[in-house]
């Protein structure tokens, strides 16, 4: 049976504090003497994520 995938869209800002804190819980890692190698993997992977444009609209407008 095949691996579920989970999509995750974020926005800039969101992508700069996720990539911020994966590189914080990096060094805390460093600190403690443990492998950072699952961090290192998802830092990859967010750095080269591709970039999708979406259209949000919000729920509820009257002014359509």
């Amino acid at each position: 049976m095949r691996e579920k995938k989970n999509h995750l869209y974020v926005d800039s800002e969101e992508r700069k504090l996720l990539l911020h804190s994966l590189v914080g819980l990096k060094n805390q890692l460093i600190q403690q003497g443990r492998y950072t190698d699952c961090v290192d993997e998802l830092i990859i992977k967010v750095i080269h994520a591709p970039v999708k444009k979406l259209r949000v609209e919000m729920a509820g407008r009257s002014d359509v």
